[in-house]
């Protein structure tokens, strides 16, 4: 691992010697301060090409200096330091600019290793910065086509929506670009930079649906070799489309009303709880309310889906967006 020149804040006194003890061991040049305040003195005095922060510190806490720093100087790499019951405020900081966060108490490997994957993850993520602002000029509203008074509604939700947790339905014939109103929703949202994740529920069976979702652990069922990461975690902080929900079977809503309602689930063949925080999309060219009427789909799970309503209006019903189409 290359060695740097790295800033620790801690107001733990054992803490704050560990880690210096433990990176000094692993050749890295070290300053340490017993305060937020007393770090940033330090990182103006000497600049540091990474910096270790205590999140829960008075009167300077954490996230000021992460906040601080990325305002001064945003190449530097910023580790937080958190107990399990501050993960939530974790999380705000690798939104903040942080490159990533471990959790106290640690082990020297641990905190090594950490810094590793920290460097490698902020540098993949400058490396792609140029890719994500492509992605996010294709799915802005110039790739939609329409100026009618309709596809103007349409773009007025999506801007509405774009920054909520709640869970939108888009409705539409085939061929009505609903998987492109998802797209705009995602990337004109606060999720852009995160995942946008598609499955297809109405290519695949019950069985394979389910292990798509939620994941599946090794020996689940057979060919099962090894652990499966589903879409819901795939998703995680980002959007998720079920397109064509109205094809999931009965037997597996369940599952996904409880993932709606809880952001929870487990993996299929697994015991441990998974939480996420996903954007759940969904897309039907079906009348959900009919398929509910017919016992073909849950009441319950229809109302989860429902909350936000976007139909998409078919060409027919505004034929002045036909020369855009010529």
């Amino acid at each position: 691992m290359s060695t740097y020149r790295i800033l620790v804040i801690d107001d733990d006194e054992l803490m704050r010697e560990f880690v210096e003890e433990t990176l000094l061991r692993a050749g890295h040049r070290v300053d340490t301060a017993s305060g937020g305040g007393t770090g940033l003195e330090l990182f103006d005095e000497h600049g540091h090409d990474l910096v270790i922060t205590d999140l829960k510190m008075t009167p300077v806490d954490g996230l000021t200096v992460l906040k601080d720093i990325m305002a001064k100087a945003p190449g530097t790499h910023v580790v937080v330091m958190t107990a399990y019951g501050t993960i939530e405020t974790a999380v705000d900081a690798l939104k903040s600019g942080a490159s990533d966060y471990i959790l106290k108490p640690f082990t020297p490997d641990t905190l090594l290793l950490t810094i590793k994957r920290a460097v490698a993850n902020k540098r993949l993520r400058e490396e792609n910065q140029y890719l994500r602002n492509e992605v996010n000029g294709r799915f802005d509203f110039e790739t939609m086509i329409g100026n009618s008074k309709a596809m103007q509604g349409v773009y007025n939700e999506i801007q509405k929506v774009a920054d909520t947790r709640a869970t939108v339905l888009i409705r539409g014939e085939s061929g009505t670009g609903k998987e492109l109103v998802a797209r705009a929703i995602h990337y004109g949202g606060g999720r852009r930079e995160e995942p946008f994740i598609r499955v297809n529920c109405a290519a695949l069976s019950a069985g394979i649906l389910e292990s798509e979702l939620f994941g599946h652990e090794r020996g689940a069922f057979t060919n099962a070799h090894e652990r499966k990461v589903g879409r819901f975690e795939l998703a995680d902080k980002g959007t998720l489309l079920l397109d064509e929900v109205s094809e999931i079977g009965v037997e597996l809503q369940p599952k996904l009303l409880r993932v709606l309602q809880e952001r929870e689930f487990e993996r299929v063949g697994g015991t441990d709880t998974i939480s996420v925080d996903t954007h759940v999309l969904a897309t039907s060219n079906r009348a959900l309310e009919k398929a509910v009427q017919e016992g073909a789909f849950r009441q319950d799970l229809f109302y989860r889906l429902n909350v936000i309503s976007l139909v998409i209006p078919p060409l027919r019903e505004r034929k002045e967006d036909l020369p855009s189409l010529m």
